[in-house]
């Protein structure tokens, strides 16, 4: 549903769905019912101002009825935030897509405390584009290419090849060059397929019995020396896009990604280390343009800092 508010400072205005029946008799007893204990006073001067719209942009009052409106809209109070110390590379860009190199640590769009340190939002204040969409994520510990679309009369097209699997993604990570102990060993080219899903446990994803539905192809592209044992730059080619996946199946053959805080093993909640970004990197993004009708590729210029020539 088209927000009848326009995103402002980078950040769409939050869409909230109210209930069709209840003990509120007003828009505004439901809002002071959810979040009055936070900010009351912030509530009602906003209702005063005309800052909390319906449908078509109706500004409500403090007497709106509850069954006026089934969705209203409203601009957050965003906390301050503190810069991230990583910047995204521009590498592409025309009048229907943005391609960019996003660095490891900066989530892909606004949530939880990341909101004005998101790579859409810093991309949308950076070009003056409100319409900037991405057309897919990465992870916040990922770092590497993403698509976005600057053109929401041609976007769909763009969509479309994302959920038909047109597009060839490919990645990079380091790792150890054998799996760990108790794990057998791996002959590569390895195709890795399972069921996966998020777990209910914190964040994380897992593999449950099942029809696979998640794939991803790794070959092993080169061994180095990395101190007191050797490490493996490989190459992964995902089939499926499940959370964490590429983490996952590396993980399962007893190959965590080098600096991984979740897979095999969830550390401890510890701050960002910026020196110790996971080693894992979106190389190249490879489809038919559905404009020009030409096969495009584009390709990362970042390195991962654990990997050797």
């Amino acid at each position: 549903m088209q927000s009848p508010l326009p995103v402002r400072d980078g950040v769409n205005a939050t869409r909230l769905r109210l209930p069709d029946e209840g003990p509120w008799t007003t828009a505004m007893d439901y809002m002071m019912h959810r979040w009055g204990h936070i900010d009351p006073q912030g509530i009602e001067d906003r209702f005063d101002a005309g800052e909390i719209v319906g449908e078509g942009g109706v500004p409500l009052d403090r007497s709106t009825r509850l069954e006026d409106h089934t969705f209203i809209w409203y601009y957050r109070t965003l906390p301050p935030e503190t810069r991230l110390p990583v910047e995204i590379n521009i590498l592409h860009q025309d009048e229907h897509i943005l391609v960019v190199d996003k660095p490891h640590f900066l989530p892909t769009t606004p949530g939880g405390t990341y909101i004005q340190e998101s790579a859409l939002v810093r991309l949308r204040n950076l070009l003056n584009l409100p319409d900037l969409i991405p057309m897919h994520r990465l992870d916040r510990m990922t770092a590497g290419l993403l698509l976005l679309s600057t053109n929401p009369e041609t976007r769909g097209k763009y969509q479309v090849l994302f959920e038909k699997r047109q597009v060839q993604k490919e990645y990079e990570c380091v790792s150890a060059a054998t799996p760990a102990a108790g794990f057998p060993a791996v002959e590569f080219p390895a195709v890795v397929r399972n069921r996966m899903t998020k777990s209910r446990s914190y964040l994380l994803a897992e593999v449950i019995h099942g029809e696979p539905n998640a794939e991803t192809r790794i070959e092993q592209t080169k061994t180095f020396d990395a101190g007191t044992h050797q490490c493996a730059l490989y190459r992964l080619e995902p089939h499926t896009g499940k959370t964490h996946q590429l983490r996952v199946h590396m993980a399962s053959l007893g190959l965590g990604i080098v600096n991984d805080a979740f897979y095999p093993d969830l550390l401890d909640k510890a701050p960002d280390d910026y020196g110790k970004p996971l080693q894992l990197l979106a190389r190249g993004i490879t489809f038919v343009d559905p404009i020009s009708k030409e096969r495009v590729e584009y390709r990362s210029r970042l390195k991962l800092s654990e990997a050797r020539d």
